[in-house]
């Protein structure tokens, strides 16, 4: 008879990572996490799993895993340790904690010594620096040189979901490790060779309309058949229900065709009560496309500002951009959001849980809006992303080039280079067009001086 996989899982936040475990027999005896709403969720979701609420820095949380695990017989862990210092530049905090969580998950691996352990995280993980022993290493450097005399780990870290029958552009950095004395290695099956898109994933599931946040009165002004559209959508599923939505956001996505944004538009374009046009990233305001795979979700993912977060819709009348229309100028709903992550849309919900928090929990494993705010300065004065990244040119990104052509440390004035992303310019306090201007020439000139490639504008300067 095959032991039982045994599973201790850290850092569990809502369970979202055990969602089909229990369907192949695997028993999740054992979880931590620290917030209080996260432990709440899960042990709804899991009551039979015994959940240690705390912090797994603080010795009598961690002892108390150990020992509970031990006594449980724990033969597996799965863990996703938060990594807060995170920089696709390459920089990192130091000072900041929680990039150190990563090192008590390990801790608690060599105590346990489980046949098998996954570590998962976004792949940002492949670049993130910890300090260790006085030193500076790599995350991943860390984790095989405390566990490469215990475990076996797979080939490849880097998964792309899309690979795998999941609608959706995500990837993930997972090691994958197999105890030395097994004598065998644990590996990605093999990818799908069809991709399935949003077309394919949603194509049994029924339009709803939005319901304004302007009130009953002005949804049906707009949406004659909201009533009936919605009853339909929760007969459908309970989760599958309108979302609540700006009238004037959903105006400028009803003029948005599939996989395009309303920054497109001549007309209907995202604008300022006087008239002038708003200005944001190219993905926000975005309708997905029906022909691919949704894009990596946001926690913001109920927000139609957020990035690309709206529905693809269909066209309900052809014509000029003025007379044209577009159904389903909304973000999915939570049943929509439960396909394109592949989680059990029997998934045991509980009702009392707010829907910001459903769509949270739902695009947990992504982090994006964190890693944004980690990886590009967006509480500061900036040019947003300055430079396109040359295609065509060469394939390394443009904040590489920067980097390698340019001081981090120019500035003209108080217009300076970010260092959390070279791309990003920062106005320091009082910058002005002049000096915002001679920077971005300045950089661009270097870098064709010492590369060769010839850089092209993100943001539209107006002289």
């Amino acid at each position: 008879m095959e032991e039982k996989i045994k599973v201790l899982s850290l850092f569990s936040s809502g369970g979202v990572a055990e969602a089909h475990l229990e369907d192949l027999d695997i028993e999740i005896l054992i979880a931590n996490e620290i917030r209080k709403d996260r432990c709440k969720f899960y042990k709804y979701l899991y009551p039979k799993t015994e959940m240690i609420e705390g912090d797994i820095t603080n010795n009598l949380i961690k002892k108390r895993i150990i020992d509970h695990s031990m006594k449980k017989k724990i033969n597996c862990i799965i863990a996703t340790p938060p990594c807060q210092g995170m920089s696709i530049a390459g920089n990192m905090n130091k000072l900041d904690s929680r990039n150190q969580l990563i090192t008590y998950g390990i801790e608690v691996i060599k105590k346990i010594k489980p046949k098998f352990v996954m570590l998962e995280n976004v792949p940002l993980q492949l670049t993130t620096k910890i300090e260790h022993k006085g030193k500076i290493v790599l995350i991943p450097d860390f984790i095989q040189y405390e566990l490469k005399d215990m475990y076996n780990f797979n080939n490849d870290f880097l998964v792309k979901t899309m690979d795998y029958g999941i609608p959706q552009m995500r990837k993930r950095n997972i090691f994958l490790l197999v105890r030395k004395d097994l004598n065998f290695s644990w590996n990605f099956p093999t990818p799908k060779s069809k991709i399935l898109n949003l077309r394919e994933a949603l194509k049994n599931v029924p339009s709803i309309d939005p319901y304004l946040r302007e009130g009953a009165e002005e949804t049906l002004k707009l949406f004659p058949e909201f009533e009936k559209k919605r009853k339909i959508g929760i007969k459908f599923s309970k989760w599958h229900y309108p979302p609540t939505h700006a009238k004037r956001h959903v105006e400028w996505m009803m003029k948005t065709p599939s996989g395009k944004t309303a920054f497109d538009n001549e007309h209907y374009f995202p604008q300022k009560e006087n008239g002038k046009k708003i200005s944001g990233h190219y993905n926000h305001y975005r309708r997905h496309s029906w022909d691919k795979p949704s894009r990596s979700l946001t926690q913001n993912n109920g927000v139609i500002s957020s990035l690309a977060c709206v529905h693809p819709g269909y066209c309900l009348k052809e014509g000029k951009e003025k007379k044209r229309i577009y159904s389903d100028a909304r973000c999915f709903s939570i049943y929509e959001l439960l396909i394109i992550s592949s989680l059990p849309l029997d998934w045991n919900i509980p009702e009392w849980i707010k829907e910001s928090d459903i769509r949270k929990i739902n695009s947990e494993m992504i982090k994006m809006k964190s890693e944004k705010e980690k990886n590009q300065p967006t509480r500061i004065k900036t040019s947003g992303s300055t430079f396109k990244n040359p295609v065509n040119q060469t394939n390394k990104k443009v904040w590489e080039l920067i980097r390698e052509s340019v001081s981090l440390d120019t500035k003209f004035g108080d217009a300076c280079i970010s260092n959390k992303h070279s791309n990003f310019f920062v106005n320091k306090g009082n910058a002005t067009f002049k000096d915002m201007k001679k920077l971005i020439d300045f950089v661009s000139q270097k870098v064709f001086e010492k590369t060769g490639v010839k850089l092209d504008n993100e943001i539209k300067i107006l002289e």
